[in-house]
């Protein structure tokens, strides 16, 4: 199969449509299919004009991170520097002893002991107990998450990782360890447990081990300098009214120096050739031209669904029951080690499609059944749902090109 001419016209059509709206200043998408890769740059990079959208243009990939950075715990696992059932406490000794709330609406010191340590595949999987709850907002644990700096700029800058870590290890778990599938927390766990066991900074080691191999010389945790003019500002637009508020700027803003934390979760910067080049990656089984980034095992362990029937049960309602807060994002079934896995047939993506989007704007899939790659980024933060229905219809035209 191949992407057909008129079909890629009318990606471009679609997507087109979406900037002379006026709703999304503007995006790079990209699509590749067996050695043929097609790049749209669309508008600009400020709502009010400003230079235009270019192939190299770096954006923040929020919760697109994911499915990159835990290829560093991967890496651990290749070469036996960790085991799936291996305890992480030796590691993470804050997360020893844990306490588990009685109900998810406890008080915090209404507690159980946790059944069973923490192991390295609960972290991977995103059950090891505390993850960002959409359906649990306004409870005690949630509100402990916020007010300790644990998740992205909410209301404060996460603290370097070992004070971040002592702060969590403060918390109960909301659920028992290995129960529940929760969102977000664990992936940033995983880049502490990297820094720990490979005595590296978290970047450090994703340079080493993925990016530098990959050229993905455009990914990391801030944006230098020299760079900065290729990174647009990202707007959260006001949910009443739709008007442009900055959420981040280029200069001084929370990507131009080095973060305190380098958050696995949603940390990275990254462009639509950086991202491609990993995802093709993953869709060879681990390697690049003739260099092993890691074992086709490995991959296949990550891009396939982890999750018990019962837990894929509890995700799937949860998606489906905040598709209104999502904007319909979210709705696969499955998940495996930092990327959700489709695992039936919900729209015009087949079962097996494995990747994630981010809250910045950003999708980044792979489809092992159309040897496909794509990905579309923008600068238009989820607080209203244009970026969310521009990434809908990219996948609707794409799909439909092949």
């Amino acid at each position: 199969m191949s992407i057909s001419e008129s079909g890629l016209r009318r990606v471009r059509e679609v997507l087109g449509r979406h900037v002379e709206s006026g709703r999304i200043p503007g995006l790079v998408a990209l699509v590749s299919q067996g050695g043929e890769t097609h790049v749209e740059a669309i508008g600009t990079m400020r709502h009010d004009g400003g230079p235009p959208m270019r192939r190299d243009t770096i954006f923040r990939m929020a919760s697109t991170s994911k499915p990159v950075s835990v290829a560093a715990t991967m890496v651990l696992l290749d070469e036996c520097r960790l085991r799936l059932d291996d305890l992480v406490e030796p590691w993470l000794p804050e997360l020893a002893d844990r306490r588990v709330l009685k109900r998810i609406d406890s008080p915090l010191d209404d507690t159980v002991p946790a059944q069973r340590p923490i192991t390295v595949r609960d972290l991977l999987t995103s059950t090891f107990g505390l993850g960002m709850d959409l359906t649990a907002l306004g409870t005690p644990i949630m509100g402990a998450v916020f007010e300790q700096g644990l998740t992205p700029d909410l209301p404060t800058p996460m603290p370097e990782p070992d004070e971040w870590m002592r702060r969590l290890g403060t918390l109960p778990l909301m659920y028992q360890p290995g129960e529940r599938w929760q969102y977000h927390i664990s992936n940033d766990v995983l880049g502490v447990l990297v820094a720990r066991v490979t005595g590296q900074s978290f970047e450090s080691f994703l340079r080493e081990r993925i990016f530098e191999p990959l050229g993905m010389t455009d990914t990391g945790f801030h944006v230098p300098a020299e760079k900065i003019d290729r990174f647009p500002t990202l707007y959260a637009p006001d949910p009443a009214t739709g008007e442009f508020h900055v959420w981040d700027e280029p200069v001084g803003g929370r990507w131009s120096a080095p973060p305190a934390f380098p958050g696995g979760g949603g940390g990275l910067v990254s462009t639509v050739d950086d991202y491609n080049a990993y995802f093709r990656m993953l869709l060879n089984g681990g390697m690049h031209g003739t260099e092993r980034i890691l074992s086709r095992p490995a991959v296949e362990l990550m891009t396939t669904n982890r999750l018990t029937a019962e837990q894929q049960a509890a995700r799937h309602a949860m998606a489906v029951n905040n598709v209104h807060l999502s904007f319909g994002q979210g709705q696969h079934g499955g998940w495996g080690f930092g990327t959700a896995v489709r695992t039936y047939r919900g729209d015009y993506a087949p079962v097996g499609q494995f990747g994630w989007d981010g809250g910045s704007g950003t999708s980044t899939y792979a489809d092992p059944v159309n040897q496909l790659t794509g990905m579309v980024l923008t600068q238009v933060g989820m607080s209203v749902g244009h970026s969310a229905q521009l990434i809908r219809d990219f996948w609707t035209t794409v799909y439909q090109a092949i």
